[in-house]
């Protein structure tokens, strides 16, 4: 049975956190071209296709460059009930959401999913919810992938520049703007 407001899933990097200087940098400190990094990866694979150690990245990867995207401080204050589901290497996922004081109920990263990020193990460790009951936010086509596979509504996080709007996308253009669809 649905909530009567469904309860948001957040992807992080890029959705409520501005991250792409500081996971771009990493990458350049290692010796990756600028112009070839891109986004939206699970670190060890992005590691593996560059030759690159996860630990070398996580030593040189600056997590105090990382900030919240304007008005997503607002949001998650405003929340009960939320989670976290992202392709984000734990160690620097943690990392954030302490430095910024967010306590999502659960918050999920690559190494919980073995490979890409999934909702199903996000919606199971906030008690079995049902894909109804939630609505997933995200910038990316993957994100958008992983609500469609489990059937939960997607809403595409438009204040990322990066975020490509597709045919039946809900877009927002603000954090604050997903208080106004949980209340609808």
């Amino acid at each position: 049975m649905s909530p009567d407001v469904p309860i948001p899933i957040f992807d992080l990097d890029g959705t409520l956190v501005d991250s792409d200087r500081a996971l771009a940098d990493a990458f350049v400190a290692l010796g990756v071209p600028r112009d070839q990094v891109s986004f939206g990866h699970v670190l060890a694979d992005e590691c593996a296709r560059w030759g690159l150690r996860v630990e070398d990245y996580l030593a040189v990867y600056d997590a105090e460059a990382v900030q919240p995207f304007p008005g997503a401080s607002e949001l998650v204050g405003a929340l009960g009930r939320w989670a976290v589901c992202s392709n984000k290497h734990a160690h620097s996922g943690h990392a954030e959401l302490d430095r910024l004081g967010w306590r999502p109920e659960v918050a999920l990263f690559a190494d919980a999913f073995g490979g890409p990020k999934q909702l199903a193990p996000v919606l199971e460790a906030m008690g079995g919810l049902e894909p109804d009951e939630v609505l997933f936010v995200g910038d990316t086509d993957h994100d958008r992938a992983c609500a469609r596979a489990v059937g939960a509504p997607f809403v595409l996080a438009g204040w990322n520049p990066r975020a490509t709007p597709q045919a039946g996308d809900v877009v927002v253009s603000s954090p604050v703007d997903v208080l106004a669809l949980l209340s609808s």
